[in-house]
């Protein structure tokens, strides 16, 4: 279950609860409630704050309300068990919490994990600067917009906008023809969407150098690694194919995953998540994979998706040594296991690249 599920999940909690009365006559439902990580002192998968949220029209303590949405939430599929911590914050706790449903999920839905439904029927008018800085970043929050259901409209005019750095991978051909065919769609709804349409104004700083020289990779991530009120990334560096260029580290950690895959296919090995895996660090960021995303979508902040990158190539790459079988070591259904969070793990790399535009070459 990902994190827009069980915010889903809680949702429909509060509107039984609501509709049965059990929150009192001023209750009412709100738009979205959210789901993330427990904090210190904390139990469980996932914690929301809804009760707290929804106690003052509901005229009851945050206590009350939390009593009132337990049971209702821990009778929804693919939940384990529901606490009370604090003031009222509810922990969550998912029946299947291994590594074999986050696995699976990743590599059904493939670069497509993560993308969601929580902005399905709302619409967006990008309103932004001619500079090549706000063009990228529009792209990128467009993107990630529609990654999350939205419809979006770019209001910019095409022919005052300059020369932007693009990458001419099959990722991001796949991202430019899914954007333009949501485009034609809006042409043919203008006229209906236009009047509620929310318009996003951005203004990021404008670079003060010329970035087309870094090529489009490079180029890109020098303007959607900061955020957009920080300045873009100077460009020493960033060709420099060492640990200490974070694109390099993000684009290499892709590059080894699809190399392995490919090492384990010579000896004979598939992958397949058999039984567990101790990786806790790679498991957790693959998890959060979704909700980062989301975030970055109603932010409008492409920046975390990249530093999330940062953080998934980190964990993949202090587990991958792992992988595969060392020395006269027989294959086992460990290694099968491996791979396939191996396997997950360069395809979560892949699909956060498309969203910014970036290439995710197999080779480096």
């Amino acid at each position: 279950m990902t994190p827009a599920d069980l915010s889903l999940t809680v949702l429909h909690a509060v509107r039984r609860a609501v509709g049965e009365g059990a929150l009192g006559e001023r209750a009412r439902v709100p738009e979205r409630v959210k789901v993330e990580r427990p904090r210190p002192g904390g139990r469980g998968d996932w914690a929301t704050n809804a009760a707290l949220q929804l106690s003052r029209e509901a005229g009851m303590e945050p206590l009350g309300v939390a009593r009132v949405l337990v049971p209702r939430i821990a009778e929804a599929e693919g939940i384990a068990r529901v606490e009370i911590t604090g003031p009222g914050f509810l922990n969550i706790t998912l029946a299947d919490r291994g590594g074999h449903a986050l696995v699976r999920e990743v590599l059904t839905r493939g670069r497509r994990y993560g993308h969601g439904t929580t902005l399905q029927g709302r619409a967006f008018r990008l309103s932004h600067p001619d500079h090549v800085r706000a063009v990228v970043l529009a792209g990128a929050v467009g993107d990630l917009l529609r990654a999350q259901g939205a419809d979006v409209t770019d209001v910019t005019d095409a022919a005052d906008v300059p020369d932007v750095p693009d990458s001419g991978s099959a990722a991001r051909a796949e991202t430019v023809a899914r954007a333009e065919t949501v485009a034609r769609a809006e042409t043919v709804a203008r006229a209906e969407t236009g009047a509620r349409a929310e318009t996003v104004a951005l203004h990021p700083l404008p670079v003060t150098h010329d970035v087309r020289a870094l090529g489009p990779d490079a180029a890109r991530w020098a303007l959607l690694r900061p955020a957009a009120h920080d300045r873009a990334l100077a460009p020493d560096g960033l060709l420099v194919q060492s640990e200490a260029n974070p694109l390099f580290t993000v684009r290499y950690a892709h590059a080894r995953a699809r190399a392995l895959l490919r090492n384990a296919a010579q000896l004979g090995i598939g992958a397949a998540y058999e039984e567990e895996v101790d990786a806790p660090r790679l498991l957790t960021v693959l998890g959060d994979h979704p909700a980062v995303l989301e975030a970055a979508a109603r932010h409008r902040a492409p920046d975390r998706v990249a530093r999330h990158l940062e953080a998934t190539a980190d964990a993949f790459l202090g587990f991958q040594h792992t992988v595969l079988p060392l020395g006269d070591e027989k294959p086992s259904a460990a290694h099968r296991s491996r791979l396939a969070l191996a396997e997950a793990a360069g395809t979560v790399l892949a699909g956060g690249l498309a969203l910014l535009g970036i290439s995710a070459p197999d080779y480096l």
